[in-house]
């Protein structure tokens, strides 16, 4: 693929970022165990609060690692156009979720994990970087978030 366009602006790159939290509805989950075994999973979110929600399965790998490992790295899936967000996890049981949280999940996926099996938790996380880019010519000016502050 040949690079036409130009490089975004810092403003159009965090514009662009928020409005894919907003509009998409999967987002990749990366996580690792103790031994530092990675877990690749894609699972619903919504972006509440300054923060991505999702929810999984306690006990499955992806839930443990969140649980036990507290930091994620998430990224949505075209490799044309990269969001990167690596951040901090709280983890909530169903009867201890925000309720605006759960049904902004519920209300954007038509899934509400509140009324699915028990062993559902609910995961928020807390941005600490963001990095966007397309292609090579972006690489530059791709940090739009460090500790937790926004850059632009």
């Amino acid at each position: 693929m040949k690079i036409t366009g130009p490089a975004r602006s810092p403003g159009q790159r965090k514009r662009d970022v928020l409005s894919r939290l907003e509009r998409e509805t999967d987002i990749w989950v990366a996580t690792a165990d103790g031994t530092g075994l990675p877990c690749l999973v894609p699972l619903w979110f919504v972006w509440h609060g300054e923060a991505v929600w999702l929810s999984t399965r306690i006990t499955s790998p992806t839930g443990r690692n969140l649980r036990d490992g507290g930091r994620a790295r998430l990224a949505f899936g075209d490799t044309r156009d990269v969001v990167l967000l690596d951040g901090d996890v709280t983890v909530f049981s169903s009867a201890g979720v925000p309720g605006p949280a759960a049904e902004a999940l519920r209300a954007k996926t038509g899934w509400d994990p509140r009324g699915d099996s028990p062993s559902y938790a609910w995961f928020r996380i807390r941005p600490r970087a963001v990095e966007a880019w397309h292609e090579e010519h972006e690489l530059r000016g791709r940090h739009l978030m460090r500790d937790g502050v926004w850059a632009v």
